[in-house]
């Protein structure tokens, strides 16, 4: 562990040294808190309209405080309708000034063990502009209906002022929709979220249930633990999906946009997923999409989980692609998701959904994008795809930082582990999972490793900040 929270540790040395080698900005210079408490005071609100008659709740994990959505599902003669409530960060934004600037210097909200360097100032992010529950909040709300199988039949966003009732977290609502004491609103996110998996299933699409290694912490002490998603997460997912996809709609249809793209994997990467299965022991036959496959697998399973794990190098090469005029780019369809997309359902954590936002309400309005937003557009994709990076490099360093702390008195001791992962080019040479403590981290060896079997494995090294855990055969 990592000692007391106050304590100045080798892990909090560590992570000071990681903002400092990536260059983070720290505290928000005095011109962007002005501003942004001016804007928390006197947010732009016309043109909203009253939906504060709707009760909206939020999912989220129990400590978030920035809550970027909120919904409100509801049974119609034939079929549902979706209210999705995303935060107006627009209405706090002014375009060209301070806190504009430096939400693109930004781009998103970078999550560390010890805290995180948000995108926005905390009197928005987590107050102003947060759909908090009992606050009147500003909100790009989205109506989406449904026909009886989950398929969309008509699209409206328009600005509104929203409440939340409620704030949940997924385990509430699984356990409630499990025991079935969750009202009907709650109640319907199962009916909807599985009919908008089937409608991923039909539609060649694939959600990959990937157990996460989670950072914990508990009385100022670091751990890591292993989350499978549960169905709540899914079907809230689903919500998330349904709404980029309506916005891409939206934004084709208009002919200006962004969208997130994905191009579909090469032959070679899936050949290589299929040598993978094959030494992972997961049956794949040849006529069977990989997609099936996946949706086959127990993420509880060790074996299923390190193959899911595999999985993900399929989802390489996602970006943001810009289109004007019509003229989409190709690919425009994100692979994973088997259909057009953007990201819109997130803008207090990731700049690029202000701007979606701002085209999909022009387009409902059938008027030109704001000026502001065309001039932004060139710029965004690289600006997403740095700011992107930035975000993978902070979470894949804070877990490799948390695991050399967990293990740095451990050099020498002896696990079971379960080899996930074998380089082509170096097969003595991979990744281990280890089950306890929750690690996986390379693994070096002298003859090649048996990839996907359990393996008793020797720490040889792991100190925060100056090496990460490494793992040999034992």
């Amino acid at each position: 562990m990592t000692g007391a929270a106050g304590t100045d540790t080798p892990l909090r040395a560590a992570l000071r040294g990681l903002r400092a080698e990536l260059s983070l900005p720290d505290d928000f210079p005095p011109d962007v808190l002005a501003e942004a408490a001016d804007a928390a005071r006197s947010p732009e609100l016309a043109g909203h309209a009253d939906a504060t008659d709707i009760p909206f709740l939020t999912i989220d994990p129990p400590t978030s405080t920035d809550l970027d959505q909120a919904m409100h599902l509801e049974r119609r003669a034939h079929g549902y309708r979706v209210h999705y409530a995303i935060a107006d960060v627009a209405a706090f934004v002014r375009p060209g000034g301070a806190l504009d600037a430096e939400a693109h210097r930004r781009v998103t909200t970078l999550y560390f063990p010890d805290g995180k360097v948000p995108l926005h100032p905390e009197v928005l992010s987590e107050d102003a502009a947060s759909l908090l529950p009992g606050r009147v909040r500003p909100a790009a709300l989205w109506e989406i209906d449904l026909d009886p199988e989950g398929r969309t039949v008509a699209t409206r966003v328009r600005r509104a002022l929203v409440r939340s009732r409620a704030k949940l977290d997924y385990a509430t609502v699984q356990r409630q929709i499990d025991a079935g004491t969750a009202e009907e609103p709650l109640a319907l996110l199962r009916d909807i979220g599985t009919l908008r998996e089937e409608q991923e299933v039909a539609r060649g699409g694939i959600s990959l249930n990937v157990p996460e290694q989670e950072i914990t912490e508990h009385d100022g002490t670091y751990g890591l633990e292993y989350r499978a998603p549960l169905p709540a997460d899914g079907w809230n997912a689903q919500i998330s999906l349904l709404t980029g996809m309506a916005a891409a709609r939206l934004m084709t249809e208009s002919g200006t946009g962004i969208l997130r793209t994905l191009p579909v994997a090469p032959d070679g990467a899936v050949a290589r997923l299929r040598r993978s299965a094959e030494a992972l022991h997961i049956d794949w036959p040849h006529h069977v999409p990989y997609a099936q496959v996946v949706r086959s697998l127990d993420p509880e399973r060790a074996d299923h989980a390190a193959f899911l794990q595999e999985c993900t190098t399929l989802l390489r090469g996602a970006g943001y692609t810009v289109f004007d005029h019509g003229d989409l780019p190709d690919p425009a369809v994100h692979a994973a998701v088997a259909d057009l997309y953007t990201h819109c359902t997130a803008p207090l954590r990731r700049l690029v959904d202000r701007y979606a936002a701002e085209l999909c309400l022009a387009a409902c309005e059938d008027r030109d994008p704001p000026e502001w937003v065309l001039a932004a557009l060139p710029a965004l994709p690289k600006e997403m795809a740095e700011g992107t990076r930035r975000a993978n490099t902070v979470e894949r360093e804070s877990v490799d930082l948390v695991e050399a702390a967990l293990l740095k008195d451990k050099v020498g001791v002896v696990f079971d582990g379960y080899v996930i992962d074998v380089k082509d080019d170096e097969p003595a040479t991979g990744t281990v999972h280890i089950d306890a403590p929750a690690i996986v981290a390379r693994i070096e060896g002298d003859t090649p490793l048996p990839l996907g079997e359990r393996l008793r494995v020797r720490l040889a090294q792991a100190a925060p900040g100056t090496a990460k855990a490494l793992f040999t055969p034992a």
